[in-house]
């Protein structure tokens, strides 16, 4: 046998008798996912009583036995490079990194390394069992470059079908911290408008009612009045590029600090440069979810990073 490649033995069960084989086998094979499997029937990795099997809708029998030879997963072509990270949680199926300001999450065009995804590979070597074959942490989200918080990464491919299930179905528990501009006259509120790429400006969000538009939904509310500030709690009910920071703006309270959305006047300029800060006033606080494998509930908390606390104490009333 070829060094790295491992082989899974799958006996079909009763309750799985009549379903289509990639159904069935990740019912059985609980460590791939069923796109994997699709993808291994599809490279005749699969074999059964009648010899290789590659079409996905084929129908099972109870009892039936198949062999699944699963390659070593392929090296991503990225670097792997020793970037501190603090590590909320990590198992086998997935990690939890409570990721500081500055810190890019994925490699991008102008940001090819340095970034989070860099940083796992180091931290994660030998330790991923592969995204689709390939030996890659599974970003099932994203935090902006400059805000700061907590976000969870896969590190097999059924954690991370199942923590991407979670995020399509809106049930991961988000909620961030925000200093926004102004006195926030009501104690809570809810901002339901779509948001896509601004027409004016290709690099902002906006809201923006057209079919293109996606469906984006931020509960907030106050938690301390500050000085010409407010300490509010957003969570997020969708997940949309720049969510809060839009949301936010759109009710009149911008971010401070945030350098797109804040306004001409961004409130409290002189404080900001005082105190060098110089980023949205925003930090993922809190993040909840089912384990994709164990489906024990897991619910972890950060606290505010070190610039953030000396901003809210410069403006505490």
């Amino acid at each position: 046998m070829d060094r790295g490649v491992s082989t899974i033995e799958a006996r079909i069960t009763d309750a799985a008798h009549g379903l289509r084989i990639d159904k069935a086998l990740a019912e059985v094979v609980t460590n791939l996912s069923r796109e994997r499997i699709k993808g291994l029937l599809a490279a005749g990795h699969v074999a059964g009583p009648d010899g290789p099997v590659s079409d996905a809708k084929r129908k099972v029998t109870a009892g039936q036995h198949f062999v699944i030879t699963v390659p070593a997963a392929v090296p991503l072509d990225t670097v792997a490079q020793d970037i501190p990270l603090v590590v909320a949680y990590e198992d086998d199926h997935l990690i939890v990194v409570d990721k500081p300001a500055g810190l890019v999450v994925h490699p991008a065009a102008g940001n090819l390394d340095g970034t989070l995804v860099n940083a796992l590979l180091h931290h994660c070597a030998g330790k991923l069992s592969g995204i689709g074959g390939v030996a890659r942490p599974g970003i099932v989200h994203r935090i902006d470059k400059d805000t700061s918080g907590l976000l969870v990464v896969a590190k097999s491919d059924v954690a991370h079908e199942g923590l991407a299930r979670q995020f399509k179905d809106h049930s991961i528990d988000r909620r961030y911290l925000a200093i926004a501009a102004g006195l926030v006259s009501t104690s809570a509120g809810t901002v339901d408008a779509p948001l896509a790429r601004s027409p004016n400006d290709r690099k902002k969000m906006a809201i923006v009612r057209s079919p293109t538009a996606k469906h984006a939904i931020t509960h907030w509310r106050k938690l301390r009045q500050l000085r010409q500030a407010s300490l509010i709690e957003c969570r997020l009910e969708t997940g949309r590029t720049h969510q809060v920071r839009v949301h936010m703006a759109s009710i009149g309270h911008p971010l401070l600090g945030d350098p797109v959305y804040a306004g001409r006047k961004p409130a409290l300029r002189a404080e900001l440069e005082t105190l060098d800060f110089r980023r949205q006033a925003l930090h993922a606080a809190h993040l909840g979810f089912i384990h994709p494998v164990t489906k024990n509930a897991l619910a972890f908390d950060s606290d505010l990073p070190a610039d953030m606390q000396e901003l809210l104490d410069h403006l505490h009333v």
